[in-house]
C-alpha cells in the first residue's frame, strides 16, 4: 500500500470533494484502531469529531476500507460480543505498517487537527453558512425562470464584485 504525505486534500463536507488522498483513510482507520480496537460505527464516529462535524465517511467507505485492511492482514476481527458490530483490533502486521509510515500518519493527524488544512478550523461556521445561502439563493432564482442576458450580466457582476472584495480582505 503505497501512502503519499499529502493524503489529506480539500475538505468540502458531507457530498462534496475528497477529504482523504491516496491511501489516507487507511491510515487514519489502522492507526484508530490500534489505538483502540473498534468497530465500523466508532470510527466513522471518531473521524467526525477529529475533524469538528465538518466531514464525516459513509459506511459505504469505511467498512470496504475495514474489508481491505483485514484481507491485508493489517487488522483482525474481535471474538464476537453482543450484538452483530464486528470490532476490529490491529495485527502485528497492522503495528509495522504504521511503524513504517509513521511520518505519513503522524502528518495524516497533525493536519486533520490544524486549522485550515482539513481540521477544526477550515472553514468558520459563518462562512459555510454564507456559502450555503449563495448557493441555494442562486439554485432558486437559476430554477424560477430563465434568466434574460441582462440578469445573468448582473447575476455575474455580483459575483464578480464579491470575489474581489474576498480577494483584498486581509
Amino acid at each position: 500500500m503505497k501512502e503519499t504525505n499529502d493524503d489529506i486534500g480539500r475538505l468540502q463536507g458531507r457530498g462534496g470533494g475528497r477529504v482523504f488522498g491516496h491511501g489516507g483513510l487507511r491510515l487514519v482507520i489502522l492507526q484508530l484502531i490500534a489505538d483502540k480496537p473498534c468497530h465500523g460505527y466508532e470510527l466513522i464516529k471518531a473521524i467526525e469529531d477529529r475533524l469538528a462535524g465538518r466531514y464525516s465517511p459513509s459506511p459505504g467507505v469505511v467498512y470496504p476500507t475495514l474489508t481491505l485492511l483485514e484481507e491485508l492482514g493489517l487488522i483482525a476481527a474481535e471474538a464476537a460480543g453482543t450484538g452483530t458490530r464486528r470490532s476490529f483490533c490491529a495485527t502485528p502486521a497492522g503495528h509495522a505498517h504504521l511503524a513504517a509510515h509513521r511520518q505519513d500518519v503522524d502528518a495524516l493527524f497533525a493536519r486533520m487537527d490544524t486549522p485550515g488544512a482539513g481540521g477544526h478550523g477550515l472553514r468558520p461556521p459563518p462562512v459555510v453558512r454564507a456559502i450555503e445561502n449563495l448557493k441555494l439563493a442562486l439554485r432558486m432564482r437559476l430554477a424560477r425562470t430563465p434568466l434574460t442576458d441582462a440578469q445573468a450580466h448582473a447575476i455575474a457582476a455580483v459575483l464578480d464584485d464579491a470575489s474581489q472584495r474576498l480577494e483584498r480582505i486581509e
